[in-house]
């Protein structure tokens, strides 16, 4: 293929990927490996390939890539229902969904279930996406949990001893009654739908599931189903 004939320059593919917006490094490689890629025309297995936007024929799926787009970041606070996806189908309901009048391609910042509502994160950015994913930034995120009874020193105990998850043992950071039936669980791992399990091991059944803080970053008064602009200060008070 033509852009092996110079691999010496250009950058690796799952870069260039996240550099165009596709999704993280992390999520591109996986996109890669799943045979979605094509350069010059054929299917790209290999992240580290080099390629260079704009001189190679580069598509994720049936879409061409073209050069990297302006950097945007923004804010939202996800409402219930909408899946954090790039990928339509079944009648789904998806968060760039949100996003569909704007002029750009992007991404969620790492997950929220279905249900779940509150900070996310969007952007094109797959540099600082990675970087706010990444288990070296060590950032906690901080969840209310509403729930369908009053919540006893027995239930914070035991939300707090942890739970096995996908044969890893999890504790959450803190674990702070707020109201008669309202938790605030701040985890740190961010595996898959962790704060429920941690919760529904105390028997207590989940209402309304609520993240309100990503590092140094809070959702303050947005309301749910809008989004706003994130400034340069917050994309840095996050990692404070």
């Amino acid at each position: 293929m033509e852009y092996k004939k110079n691999n010496l320059d250009g950058i690796r593919l799952s870069k260039a990927l996240a550099k165009a917006g596709v999704a993280s490094r992390r999520a591109c490689e996986k996109l890669i490996f799943d045979g979605s890629v094509r350069v010059n025309g054929r299917v790209e297995l290999l992240p580290q390939a080099k390629v260079v936007i704009g001189r190679d024929q580069i598509q994720v799926g049936k879409k061409p890539i073209l050069a990297p787009e302006n950097k945007v970041y923004y804010l939202l606070n996800k409402p219930k229902n909408f899946i954090c996806s790039n990928l339509h189908g079944d009648n789904k309901r998806l968060v760039i969904d949100l996003f569909a009048h704007l002029p750009y391609r992007l991404f969620t910042v790492g997950r929220l279930d279905r249900d779940t509502t509150g900070l996310l994160i969007l952007t094109n950015d797959g540099h600082f996406a990675q970087k706010v994913i990444h288990p070296s930034s060590n950032l906690t995120k901080s969840y209310l949990v509403k729930t369908g009874r009053e919540i006893t020193h027995e239930d914070l105990k035991t939300i707090g001893e942890g739970v096995e998850i996908d044969g890893t043992f999890v504790k959450p950071v803190s674990v702070t009654k707020i109201r008669k039936a309202t938790v605030k669980v701040c985890v740190r791992e961010g595996k898959k739908r962790e704060v429920r399990r941690l919760v529904e091991k105390a028997d207590l059944k989940i209402l309304i599931l609520k993240r309100i803080r990503i590092g140094g970053l809070t959702l303050g008064d947005l309301a749910e189903g809008s989004f706003r602009v994130l400034t340069e200060k917050e994309r840095e008070v996050i990692f404070q």
